[in-house]
């Protein structure tokens, strides 16, 4: 039966005891890890969010009423103890950090009892993710993620310290906004007062932050939540929380100065690593030549060659076809040691590479025993085959692998192999925290689905002044003042310089396929700002969750968030979306097909 904590007050936390309290009475309380009954004494571990301390409940030393209650023990059960802090009489137990510690308990309340639960409560849990995000409840129990909440906690305390010592306002911007198609789904919100209108929650405050800008609050900070209706993957939620910050008269070099400086202090603070500084850039245009993405992972080598000059001679019609392609190319990777991978695994990397949109993926391998198996050697001759593998750097026991067509395409295909690899080799690990810059982004992307030009950022980013004269000859090769922040192959951030003179915005909407009309219906509160006086501003936005979860060399976000949905974006405890009644329907004028539909 349940007891009252009435009179009782805890001492500290299980692992904030420390050797100077050997000797003295404590209170601890918390939930029962395990208990094991050895006759006449009784092991219990108590467990809270700090760690676990061993209980000792000896016939012996303690009364026979309390020996009694400790008997009927389980895990998850919640219990108060009073007892005298000791050295640990047998072994130190070294995985725990009061390992050499226990208590010898004489007093023992059951604040509350557990039913068995569904799964164990421990590190590293094998449950399946369904079962996990049911009782989540209980999952956030686990040590585990616990710490990832306490990293969590700890980045949010540390980024709000190091921006407001260097001027920064937090400022919050609304959740209830207007719908502006371009960019992700918007999740919209029914208005009761206004019938058939709605609000649409914020993919991210991109637009009122620059409105803080013209306000004059030249250096903004929020931990800001944000929504979009997408598809969901291993770190991507439908809501999620961005550290979002903008800042006024500055240009690239200032942002990244100040970002390099909050990496530094956050990493050092929250998990005693040193960030080298200045942080490398690379041009997109040369992450994506050299490793096929502009978030590369820069740890490990099997960089891309372009190999277009080299077999542009042969006669083999996938090289020649891809190289008559607008921006076609043919480039390769050399997967080192791997030269003797039997034909099924070889198949598998043919179809991941079709999985991604190529025709396929030509190979050569140089087996350790010294023949060398080609999948298109009948369209080379031995001397043009030779000098392939030599612009390739391949050395025997190497696999060589070719992708050919537009660079869009290739890049792709072969980066997302470069990861493959590194996962499937373990080339890397997750401690090795590498930071890159990506800058001088393409400020235009073609779109095949919707047949014009899109932003790649966003429409208010600015281009750089020295292409600008391109953007009516050759719009796609003007670069933008953007930049992306990446660590190990993830971008965990990216703004960019932004728009503020009337000119060139009203080109780029232009460029974008924006009538002058629609420009105006979609953001007519901030193009009439901008007609007060803007200042030149710029601002970049981290993803928090995938942020932390790098620090905590966890494999999702899920892992770093609370309460996460599932890919389908429910949410399997409170069984999220759910329907509503039919009044909260009328109310809001809504019609909904029924289940039976």
């Amino acid at each position: 039966m349940a007891e009252s904590m009435k009179g009782m007050h805890r001492t500290c936390r299980v692992a904030e005891v420390t050797e100077e309290m050997i000797g003295s009475e404590i209170t601890l309380m918390g939930w029962v890890q395990k208990s094991r009954d050895k006759g006449g004494i009784i092991f219990v571990d108590l467990r809270d969010r700090s760690g676990i301390m061993q209980l000792i409940f000896d016939s012996a030393k303690t009364d026979k009423e309390t020996c009694e209650k400790a008997a009927k023990l389980r895990s998850e059960f919640v219990i108060a103890v009073k007892g005298v802090l000791q050295k640990r009489a047998g072994e130190a137990n070294t995985k725990l950090t009061t390992g050499n510690l226990e208590v010898q308990v004489n007093y023992l309340r059951i604040l509350s009892e557990s039913e068995v639960p569904p799964f164990q409560i421990e590190e590293n849990s094998k449950t399946k993710d369904e079962i996990r995000l049911q009782y989540r409840y209980l999952d956030l129990r686990r040590p585990d993620l616990q710490r990832n909440m306490k990293l969590r906690s700890d980045v949010a305390y540390y980024t709000r310290e190091f921006f407001h010592n260097n001027g920064f306002m937090e400022i919050e911007t609304p959740m209830l906004g207007k719908s502006t198609p371009e960019g992700a789904r918007d999740y919209l919100v029914p208005s009761r007062v206004h019938p058939g209108s709605f609000y649409a929650l914020p993919q991210s405050p991109q637009l009122f932050k620059q409105l803080l800008m013209c306000s004059g609050y030249d250096r903004y900070i929020q931990l800001a939540r944000c929504f979009r209706d997408e598809d969901l993957r291993a770190d991507r939620q439908p809501e999620f929380t961005q550290i979002d910050m903008e800042l006024s008269f500055v240009d690239v070099d200032d942002v990244i100065d100040i970002n390099e400086r909050y990496l530094k202090y956050l990493f050092k603070k929250t998990l005693n690593i040193d960030v080298q500084t200045p942080i490398p850039r690379m041009t997109w245009i040369e992450a994506m030549n050299r490793f096929g993405s502009d978030k590369p992972d820069v740890r490990f080598g099997m960089e891309l060659i372009d190999v277009s000059d080299v077999v542009k001679d042969f006669d083999f019609a996938v090289f020649r076809n891809a190289l008559e392609k607008k921006d076609g190319s043919v480039r390769g990777i050399n997967v080192k040691g791997e030269g003797d991978m039997g034909r099924k695994q070889i198949d598998k990397l043919v179809e991941m590479a079709k999985g991604m949109g190529a025709g396929g993926l030509a190979y050569i391998q140089l087996k350790t025993d010294g023949t060398v198996k080609s999948s298109f050697s009948k369209f080379m001759t031995e001397e043009q085959q030779a000098a392939l593998i030599s612009a390739m750097g391949g050395e025997k026991g190497d696999l060589l692998l070719f992708a050919a067509d537009r660079n869009k395409i290739v890049w792709n295909v072969l980066g997302q192999l470069r990861l493959h690899f590194r996962d499937e080799l373990h080339l890397v690990r997750k401690d090795d925290f590498n930071f890159l810059w990506i800058v001088e982004f393409p400020l235009l992307e073609w779109s095949d689905e919707e047949n014009r030009y899109m932003a790649m950022h966003h429409p208010f980013t600015m281009p750089m002044e020295e292409d600008w004269d391109k953007i009516d000859t050759d719009p796609g090769s003007v670069r933008a003042k953007a930049y992306d922040i990446t660590l190990n192959g993830n971008e965990i951030g990216g703004g960019s310089v932004r728009i503020h003179q009337d000119d060139i915005q009203e080109k780029m909407f232009e460029v974008l396929g924006f009538t002058k009309e629609r420009a105006w219906k979609q953001f007519k509160f901030l193009l009439t700002a901008f007609k007060y006086g803007v200042p030149p501003h710029a601002g970049l936005a981290y993803g928090l969750d995938r942020l932390v979860m790098l620090m905590a060399q966890a494999d999702t976000i899920r892992d770093v968030i609370a309460f996460p949905k599932v890919k389908d974006a429910s949410d399997l405890m409170t069984e999220a979306p759910s329907r509503v009644e039919q009044k909260q329907l009328d109310e809001l004028g809504l019609e909904v097909p029924s289940e039976e539909q």
